[in-house]
Parts: C-alpha cells; sequence; structure tokens
C-alpha cells in the first residue's frame, strides 16, 4: 500500500468540501472569540472532520467492495491498491485521528465533553450508514443528510456550548435539501438500486409519493434558509442576497417537481438543481458570517 493510495481512499476532495461546514459554524459564532483561539478551533475542527470524513469513505468502500468491481473499479480496493485488512486498519487510524483531535481540542480549552460526543456521533453514523444505511433507502438519506451538515454545528460548540438560533437554522437546511436530494437521486437510479437490492422510497413507495416527499423535504429547507434573517447573524445583508438565488434555484426544483412528467431526465435535472441550491446555501452561511 503507497502513501498515494491512502490518501485517495479517502476521497480527501470530498472530505475538504465538507470541511466548509466546520467554517461555517466556527466563524458564524466567532463573536467575542479571540483570533488565537478561533485559529486553534479553525486547526482542530477542520482536521477533526477530514479524518472522521474520510474514515467514512473508507468504510463505505470496504463495505461497497463488490460493487465498487463492477461500478468503480479504479478505485484503491477493487483495483488491488489496497487490500480489506489495510482498508480496516487505515478506518480505525482515521477515526481515531479525527475523535484524538476532538479530545485533544476538548483538554486545551476545557470544552467539555459534548464536541468529542458529537464527533463521536459522526465516526459512527459514517459506519451505520455504510453497513445498512445505504441500502435501507430512507434511513440512508437521513444519515447522508446529517452527516454532511453536523459540521456547523460541531464547528459551533468549538466557539461557545451555547448555540445561537440561525446555526440550528442552517443546519436544518442543509439537511433538509440534502435529504429531498437524495430521495430525488433514488428515483432517477431505481433501475439500477432494484438490481442492486437497494430499498430507496422510490421503490417502496413509487415515484410520485417519493416526489412528494422530496419536496416536503425542500419546502422544509426554504423555509429554515429564510428564518436567519430574523435573527441576529453577522452579516444580514449579504446573506440576503445570496439567500435570493438560493431561493430561486429551489424554488425552481420545485416547480420541476409538479410541472414535469417524473422522467430520468427530469430528475436529473432537478437532482442538478438541488445540489446547486445546497451549494448556494453554503456560500450564504459562509458570508453571513463576514
Amino acid at each position: 500500500m503507497r502513501f498515494k493510495d491512502a490518501i485517495e481512499i479517502m476521497r480527501p476532495i470530498n472530505c475538504l468540501m465538507g470541511s466548509l461546514t466546520i467554517i461555517i459554524g466556527l466563524f458564524n459564532t466567532r463573536a467575542g472569540i479571540s483570533f488565537e483561539m478561533l485559529m486553534f478551533n479553525l486547526v482542530f475542527g477542520l482536521i477533526t472532520y477530514f479524518f472522521l470524513a474520510g474514515s467514512g469513505m473508507v468504510i463505505n468502500d470496504i463495505y461497497d467492495i463488490e460493487i465498487d468491481k463492477v461500478n468503480r473499479p479504479d478505485r484503491p480496493i477493487p483495483r488491488g491498491s489496497i487490500n480489506l485488512k489495510q482498508a480496516k486498519f487505515l478506518f480505525f487510524i482515521y477515526i481515531s485521528i479525527g475523535i484524538g483531535f476532538s479530545v485533544f481540542n476538548s483538554i486545551i480549552f476545557n470544552l467539555g465533553p459534548l464536541n468529542v460526543l458529537l464527533a463521536s456521533f459522526f465516526g459512527f453514523i459514517g459506519w451505520v450508514y455504510a453497513k445498512w444505511g445505504k441500502k435501507s433507502g430512507f434511513f440512508g438519506n437521513i444519515a447522508v443528510g446529517i452527516s454532511f451538515s453536523i459540521g456547523m454545528v460541531y464547528g459551533a460548540i468549538l466557539n461557545s456550548s451555547s448555540i445561537p438560533p440561525y446555526i440550528y437554522f442552517f443546519f436544518i437546511t442543509a439537511f433538509s435539501l440534502l435529504v429531498s436530494r437524495e430521495i430525488i437521486k433514488g428515483c432517477e437510479d431505481i433501475e439500477g438500486d432494484k438490481n442492486h437490492g437497494v430499498k430507496t422510497l422510490a421503490i417502496k413507495i413509487g415515484i410520485r409519493k417519493s416526489t412528494y416527499i422530496s419536496l416536503v423535504f425542500s419546502i422544509t429547507a426554504i423555509i429554515f434558509f429564510i428564518l436567519p434573517i430574523f435573527t441576529n447573524i453577522l452579516n444580514p445583508i449579504l446573506f440576503f442576497v445570496l439567500m435570493v438565488f438560493g431561493l430561486i434555484d429551489v424554488f425552481y426544483a420545485i416547480i420541476l417537481m409538479l410541472t414535469t412528467k417524473l422522467e430520468r431526465k427530469d430528475f436529473k435535472r432537478i437532482s442538478l438543481l438541488l445540489k446547486i441550491g445546497a451549494f448556494l446555501g453554503l456560500i450564504a452561511f459562509l458570508f453571513a458570517s463576514i
């Protein structure tokens, strides 16, 4: 096993993108926090998230080895660059580094156990998703939403145990939009999922009903995306400007859910719009802290 393979299996680009949630949580709760502590929390928080997310990627590849031999033969395990024993070792190392840095951060700044518990939960849910969640359909959708969005809450509690309401609004917005998109992806990939025994909502209750459930989550995301305007966010003007673009994008996705024939090409467009909406939301949350 080469060092390059050990990094590649983490899918570092995905981990870095998810780390943006840590920055959002930290910077939006920085009032009254010294620059030195903010920077320490930023470094420790990013390392914690990066390695915990990376451990989730590794355990996912361990459980998906047979599927990846067909769908992703270029990944380290199916191509033979990393064997299963080495992959399990990497999972243990990465999750230990992630939780270890959360413990170290807590000890240095006397943060208490909450951030360590949250980091441990993040690592645990990555394993649960890989073992059971992916094929369980809706439970897996929920796990994806939590895993990506939890960094905002984690970043916030590094600065203060008293988390402002808008951080929860940010979390619910991102969570709801990601769940909505995961349901739509299940509708888009319904034929392939049937062949692999994946029990998505689309397979269990049908495409039309699944789309309505996705619609509910998108509307929930819109509501909680607007609510931070009525709180004491640091920069409401910049947030509002970027929020408008995000709202337009998600509204358009909802219109397509309601007006198209709900064929595969339609779900592909809706999924892309929801992905863009989630990205615009993260940018808006980030700019709210400037």
